[in-house]
């Protein structure tokens, strides 16, 4: 009987021993699971935060772009494109709120989404791909607002905005950019798989964006006196503020370096810094040499204007960075500073053709994005260090060359298409451009009531020769000496009496008020 008890002692023992193990295993493989959900947590949180961040900088390219149309155009149509650059982002908001995302990444088919609208389904962590693709849209239409600079009717602008960012761009993205676009999906030739590629969007954003511009530039026809009527040449129409353009273009250049750079879509996984940190540089290296081509071009008598040009170096650097968009995540540094110098050729050549055709496009956005934008989609199948043809030269890069021309191509008639129906039915209805008198005096105070540089804010009452008024009236009167101000009725008169009022009530203001008085003589006002 003790040997039997023994045993079963025993046995209890190792009993315990069992389940002591068994806790201890169920202790381990729980923390081992709140660990890899730490993991996936803080790596999910990073990629959200890195979208996010990058969004936001992206989303500062409209203040560079509002800076820049407003540099590059007269003071008279200063606030015009200000809230028209404004609005892009609240336009944008709503129509890429309410359809554009659905039809860009909802479930769909190989041409739309159709799923998602209002962003019903859509929660979590793919509010900030929403937000990042809101930006990108936003810039898409953007683009067009420099082409029709100054003479675009409110309402037009309001109309072109809300279907570019609610359906024309949304339906591109889906194509290249969705799991089940028809770009994206692309084709098998035996083992060999083709998919369209274009990383940032030189195609689907910039060519997309520069088609619209010049449909829209073409449909509206040129500012009044942009060509000389009889020899149909060019007449310069100068910006009012190159500094303006100046800061514009510089946020523009700091916003490209998040555009591209963040395109590789997450930063927590292993190689993704490498990646992200090789867009921002191959960026760097094709602004560089679309910067130093234009300089260089504009510089010669039988080229350019025989000028160190800043705005025409400014805008090959923008074109330079629209022309490796799409392959800064798989070009050499070399191959980045090659395509940026054709990228700035493809603008001046761009420049000169719509010259040439005597469409008007104050800012070049044509030339810009659409001569960049196409020569970014070729240039990735060229050099490409995955499949380009400078590399390989094989079935493979010839047929990943032949998809990225039917993309383009895609992108063109599609843009093209729906862009001349809108512009020109707007036309037709009378909504597309302003009148002559509101073109000819400027849209800021008849459109808005604001004008950027109100005329009454400037001058002082402490010149050599009084206040601003003053002066005003002084030299009023001494054009009009003979005018009799008591009895004359004209409206040149009645505007003397009003500023000899004005000035009388000013510095009897000034005297009561002060012990000191208005450096004007008194009896210079006494008419």
């Amino acid at each position: 009987m003790s040997s039997i008890q023994a045993i079963t002692n025993q046995v209890l023992e190792l009993e315990k021993l069992l389940n002591s193990s068994r806790a201890r295993l169920d202790l381990i493989e729980h923390n081992s699971n709140a660990s890899i959900q730490w993991q996936h947590n803080t790596e999910e949180n990073a990629d959200i935060f890195f979208l996010i961040m990058m969004a936001n900088t992206i989303f500062l390219m409209q203040g560079g772009f509002a800076f820049l149309e407003a540099g590059s155009v007269r003071s008279k149509n200063t606030t015009n494109i200000l809230i028209k650059n404004l609005l892009d982002a609240f336009i944008s908001g709503i129509s890429y709120w309410m359809v554009g995302y659905a039809f860009g990444f909802g479930d769909g088919n190989a041409f739309i989404g159709y799923s998602g609208f209002a962003l019903s389904g859509v929660e979590g962590s793919s509010y900030a791909y929403w937000f990042f693709q809101y930006v990108f849209a936003a810039t898409a239409a953007t683009i067009v607002s420099g082409a029709v600079a100054e003479r675009c009717d409110f309402v037009a602008y309001l109309v072109y905005s809300s279907c570019i960012t609610g359906f024309i761009y949304p339906v591109l993205t889906h194509w290249a950019w969705s799991s089940d676009g028809w770009l994206a999906v692309g084709f098998t030739d035996g083992p060999i798989e083709i998919t369209y590629s274009d990383f940032a969007g030189s195609g689907i954003v910039h060519c997309a964006g520069g088609v619209a511009a010049f449909v829209a530039a073409a449909v509206m026809g040129p500012r009044i006196g942009r060509f000389d009527k009889e020899t149909g040449n060019p007449v310069d129409i100068k910006g009012h503020s190159v500094p303006f353009a100046a800061l514009g273009g510089f946020i523009l250049l700091f916003g490209f370096l998040a555009f591209n750079g963040s395109s590789h879509g997450a930063i927590s996984s292993a190689g993704d810094g490498v990646a992200v940190a090789t867009a921002v540089k191959n960026t760097v290296l094709g602004g560089t040499g679309g910067a130093f081509l234009t300089l260089t071009l504009n510089r010669l008598k039988w080229i350019g204007d025989s000028t160190w040009s800043f705005l025409t170096t400014l805008n090959g650097c923008l074109a330079g960075m629209v022309a490796v968009c799409a392959s800064c995540n798989q070009i050499t540094t070399y191959g980045a500073f090659i395509i940026g110098i054709i990228g700035g050729v493809m603008y001046m050549i761009t420049t000169w053709t719509i010259l040439k055709l005597k469409v008007d496009d104050p800012l070049d956005a044509t030339a810009v994005h659409f001569g960049g934008g196409v020569w970014g989609v070729i240039a990735c199948a060229l050099f490409s260090t995955e499949f380009g043809v400078l590399y390989h030269w094989d079935k493979r890069s010839a047929l990943q060359l032949a998809w990225q021309l039917a993309g383009l191509s895609a992108i063109i008639t599609w843009t093209a298409t729906l862009s001349f129906v809108m512009f020109y039915t707007l036309k037709k209805v009378s909504l597309l451009r302003v009148s002559f008198e509101f073109e000819m005096k400027g849209l800021d105070i008849p459109k808005h009531g604001e004008p950027a540089y109100p005329a009454e804010s400037y001058g002082h009452g402490w010149g050599e020769t009084g206040d601003a008024l003053g002066s005003m009236v002084e030299k009023l009167r001494n054009k009009s000496p003979t005018i009799n101000t008591k009895t004359s009725g004209s409206p040149e008169v009645d505007s003397l009496n009003k500023l000899n009022s004005s000035v009388s009530t000013i510095n009897t203001m000034v005297q009561n008020g002060s012990t000191e008085t208005v450096p004007e003589k008194q009896e210079q006002t006494k008419i």
